[in-house]
């Protein structure tokens, strides 16, 4: 990154998260105008969280990422205003979302940001951005609702076991066990949850955990199996629900 330059995540599958349960929950009710907005918002909050966790760490930064920080929530919050005044029911959103951001915030200032545990909150945070556009689009707090926010987290958490598997947990065997293990699971639950059809999206999950776990890729590589495996998610979860 240049120091004068503009700062934005560097995880690529934070885009994914951000938009994939988003548009999946969209699609689960009805799709409105009001979503673009609530999109747009919900994008630059993602932005402005990365510079704002970033300042913890990084100090002599601090004043730039803060700035940028400011800059990304002051737009999101413009965003945002239509869509409340139209439907303040999402205000309920917030004290959840709080939580889960305080938590992030501990596992920076303990240096621990790669923590499951970490990682289970920000993958909640992006599917509860599904939830509020099924809320949105004409649901509630019913069974689709739940179901948009589960499938999703069982969703990412698997892309995390999955980078993990191949990149800094490649030699960890009980590591590469639990995430061939996680995505067995991943076929199972749909059943349980009464919606069988909703294996098919994990099948490809599946088999590039079991062929690729334990060893070495390229990043550029990973990303394009992480980009196809979201795509083909989105599409058949869409058909599903």
């Amino acid at each position: 990154m240049k120091k004068q330059g503009i700062v934005i995540p560097h995880e690529h599958g934070g885009w994914a998260m951000v938009s994939v349960p988003f548009v999946i929950g969209m699609m689960a009710g009805r799709p409105q105008w009001m979503h673009l907005p609530l999109f747009l918002a919900w994008l630059l909050l993602y932005l402005s969280s990365y510079p704002f966790l970033q300042s913890v760490k990084r100090k002599k930064e601090r004043r730039r990422l803060i700035t940028w920080g400011v800059i990304y929530i002051a737009i999101a919050l413009v965003c945002l205003i239509p869509v409340l005044l139209s439907f303040p029911k999402l205000f309920y959103f917030g004290p959840i979302l709080l939580v889960l951001l305080m938590v992030n915030l501990w596992h920076v200032k303990q240096k621990s940001e790669r923590a499951v545990l970490n990682d289970l909150c920000a993958v909640l945070i992006f599917s509860i951005g599904g939830a509020a556009a099924y809320w949105l689009g004409g649901g509630g707090w019913d069974r689709t609702m739940l179901l948009v926010v589960v499938f999703n987290v069982l969703f990412f958490m698997g892309s995390v076991f999955f980078v993990k598997s191949v990149f800094r947990e490649r030699t960890n065997r009980r590591w590469i066990a639990c995430a061939k293990g996680f995505h067995v699971l991943l076929l199972i639950i749909p059943w349980l949850l009464g919606l069988p059809w909703m294996m098919i999206a994990y099948l490809f999950p599946l088999v590039r955990t079991m062929a690729y776990a334990g060893k070495t890729l390229r990043p550029m590589k990973v990303g394009i199996i992480e980009i196809i495996s979201s795509v083909q998610y989105l599409l058949l979860t869409i058909a599903v629900l």
